[in-house]
């Protein structure tokens, strides 16, 4: 059953804004095409590579700049002696509220060990036990030790650097630095073909219009963490690949659910960053101004509880304190600077000793659940897509991601992609790209200030889409998004940074009117005018648009009795 909740709304392409024809432009072809390069990407190309396919991995800036290597936690995987794949998995559905999908929670826990050995044999360094085996350490959620990590707080860059030292060393792969996707293209038959992209040949030169095109594209651009004002993650994070497939048609599931990590230092100057709950696994406290644990009766697991119940928790003592962070206290312990060095390193710089002084903290955008709706294999809606790794959305992590499940879906999820996406390629002729007609430029007599719209939308999603939500805030964000569309459609230049504003434009109005559906608490996901958690909404919510307009739906988790339908004909006449 779907709503349309924005009839007549169309999603403007910045291929709209392209000022020579795309038939003119440099071509690049492949069997398979990977829009980028963290693990989920690299795991994909190595594993399509492998499987004697042409790969082209688009990196939006150098390789080595994505999401995985800012992952400070670590990779979460059943390689215990008192573990198992049921039992990880267990705490992924506990976790998921309801709406993770069994069997890929089943196959993705179950394949974490062979993830582990495949890393080991390419020469990943994980941190070691005194024994001489991989340390495993315990974060929110975990009802064991299960987290793989190196170098503390490292392990993001460490995994970086294994899987790009062997995507440039493995034969079929061609890397392409400082490119940026723009928009999918299709074949004479509605097949997804490849995509235009700018791309920036050499330092300081502008970025010129190309297209890459392949039977087989797969979307790994990661998640989009910049649509807020407090985030974890790195300037990259625009929400590219789920702004591209939204606008291509594909469907969009629990864009709703974003993960808010608990912790992230907030000093006045300081960049804000993440404070891994390895900390809170090792003894750390999380306290008000007045030296009070209150995550004391909060929940069983006290301060490593799952971390949108932490993340609510800190919200409110700030709201209830009238203060701007809580603390984190690693007085109690023991060598904290020995442990967390980075974390010890930075304080310092500040005036501050982990031995004596609490660190101040607040919650950020750390992780978009919701993503490109994908199976198993990581196929999409849309012939000739895949998606996977945080801009995909399989059902794996349901209403809230288990920490340091990323790391390992990315890996596993991969593989399985890479697969897939080779096998689908093989034998398939050389592609015909159905050129879109050029849009008529309008005269532009006022500039648009993109730094300006970039902050207003961070604001505004922070305030009215962010760890707490109710109606009137939801409504009058997505009226605010839908008129700042109609200005990119008008103004909005054909550049990179043009086309990033349009990406998280988008992803941030489908973001809001999920979150607008979806009425009840579930997870990440919490109403304040519907705090409860309703058994009617057990369904993946799906947004997508089409040339009627913008719909959201349900649809429900595999394998679970079917619920009643809350989209009933009174949800449809609000809409």
């Amino acid at each position: 059953m779907e709503s349309p909740l924005l009839p007549g709304y169309r999603a403007v392409s910045p291929l709209e804004r392209l000022e020579r024809s795309s038939r003119s432009l440099p071509r690049y072809a492949c069997d398979v095409l990977v829009v980028g390069s963290g693990s989920a990407g690299l795991s994909t190309a190595l594993t399509a590579a492998e499987a004697g396919r042409h790969v082209m991995v688009l990196c939006k800036g150098a390789l080595s700049n994505t999401n995985t290597s800012w992952a400070q936690g670590g990779m979460a995987a059943a390689v215990g002696r008192d573990d198992s794949p049921e039992f990880h998995g267990g705490d992924t559905l506990e976790v998921g509220y309801g709406l993770c999908e069994p069997a890929v929670v089943e196959r993705f826990t179950r394949d974490g060990s062979s993830a582990v050995d495949w890393l080991l044999q390419s020469g990943m360094q994980f941190d070691r036990a005194p024994e001489g085996g991989v340390a495993l350490g315990r974060e929110g959620g975990h009802r064991v030790p299960r987290v793989l990590h190196s170098g503390g707080a490292a392990t993001g860059k460490e995994l970086q650097r294994v899987l790009s030292a062997r995507a440039r060393n493995q034969r079929g792969i061609d890397l392409f630095e400082q490119v940026h996707a723009v928009d999918l293209l299709r074949d004479e038959g509605g097949r997804v073909a490849g995509l235009l992209a700018l791309r920036r040949a050499h330092s300081g030169a502008n970025p010129e219009p190309v297209i890459f095109q392949a039977p087989s594209v797969v979307l790994a651009t990661g998640g989009g963490g910049q649509i807020f004002r407090e985030t974890t993650n790195p300037a990259l994070a625009t929400a590219d690949g789920v702004g591209m497939a939204l606008r291509a048609g594909a469907e969009i599931q629990d864009l709703e659910f974003v993960q808010f990590h608990p912790t992230i230092l907030y000093l006045a100057g300081a960049a804000r960053f993440l404070i891994s709950e390895i900390t809170r696994g090792a003894g750390a406290v999380l306290r008000d101004r007045r030296g009070k644990a209150f995550m004391e009766g909060m929940h069983p697991s006290r301060d490593l509880a799952p971390r949108d119940v932490v993340s609510r928790a800190i919200f409110r003592r700030m709201i209830e304190s009238r203060d701007t962070h809580v603390y984190l206290d690693l007085t109690g312990v023991e060598n904290a600077a020995a442990r967390f060095p980075g974390l010890a390193r930075i304080t310092r710089q500040f005036g501050m000793d982990l031995a004596r002084d609490p660190i101040p903290v607040r919650p950020a955008v750390h992780y978009m659940v919701g993503g490109i709706r994908a199976d198993i294999d990581g196929r999409t809606t849309l012939p000739g897509l895949w998606a996977v790794g945080e801009c995909a959305s399989t059902g794996f992590h349901g209403a809230n991601r288990l920490a340091s499940n990323s790391l390992l879906e990315g890996l596993v999820h991969g593989r399985l992609v890479g697969r897939d996406a080779a096998e689908d390629a093989e034998g398939r002729r050389p592609i015909r790209i159905a050129h879109p007609e050029r849009g008529r430029l309008p005269n532009r007599e006022a500039e648009l200030n993109l730094t300006d719209m970039t902050y207003s939308l961070k604001s505004l999603m922070w305030r009215e889409v962010g760890i707490e939500r109710e109606a009137n805030g939801l409504g009058e964000a997505a009226r605010r998004l839908e008129a700042w569309d109609g200005y990119l459609a008008r103004l909005g230049p054909f550049s990179p940074e043009g086309v990033e504003v349009v990406n998280m434009v988008q992803v941030g109005l489908a973001m809001t009117l999920a979150a607008g559906f979806r009425e009840e608490s579930r997870g990440t996901h919490f109403r304040r005018d519907f705090p409860e958690q309703e058994a009617s909404w057990r369904r993946h919510t799906i947004v997508r648009v089409d040339a009627g307009g913008f719909y959201c739906g349900v649809r429900p988790v595999a394998g679970t009795a079917e619920p009643a339908d809350p989209t009933s004909t009174e949800s449809e006449s609000r809409a």
